[in-house]
């Protein structure tokens, strides 16, 4: 069974950076996608960001574009770097994978992680 663990959140100011890592421990297919989703207290889950090694693409929310970058090793860790932090990135980010980047994209997988904590203040 494949399971994903989050690492690297935490407390940050207005304008600084934060990265996150999120470990893939299990078995993955090859070629597959990872992502990242967000949920501020009180509202839905996000999109964030994705990647495909597959496609040798990524995909980003309007709202991260130019501020946070995902990238990847060997296909077993996605890393979403936070540039620029505003108060309205706080969120608990969770990570997530599936063997197709647009069902990552959308939000349709079956695998979580548990969720990490981001606080950025003003």
């Amino acid at each position: 069974q494949v399971q994903l663990v989050e690492s690297g959140g935490g407390l940050a100011q207005a304008g600084d950076s934060l990265r996150l890592s999120c470990k893939v421990d299990g078995r993955i297919f090859s070629g597959s996608a990872m992502g990242w989703f967000r949920q501020p207290t009180g509202e839905k889950r996000e999109f964030v960001a994705a990647l495909s090694w597959r496609a040798g693409s990524t995909v980003y929310a309007d709202s991260v574009k130019g501020r946070f970058t995902i990238s990847g090793d060997n296909e077993k860790t996605a890393y979403l770097q936070m540039d620029n932090l505003k108060p309205e990135d706080t969120a608990v980010y969770y990570c997530t994978a599936d063997p197709r980047l647009e069902t990552v994209v959308a939000g349709r997988v079956a695998v979580w992680g548990k969720g990490i904590q981001v606080t950025v203040s003003s």
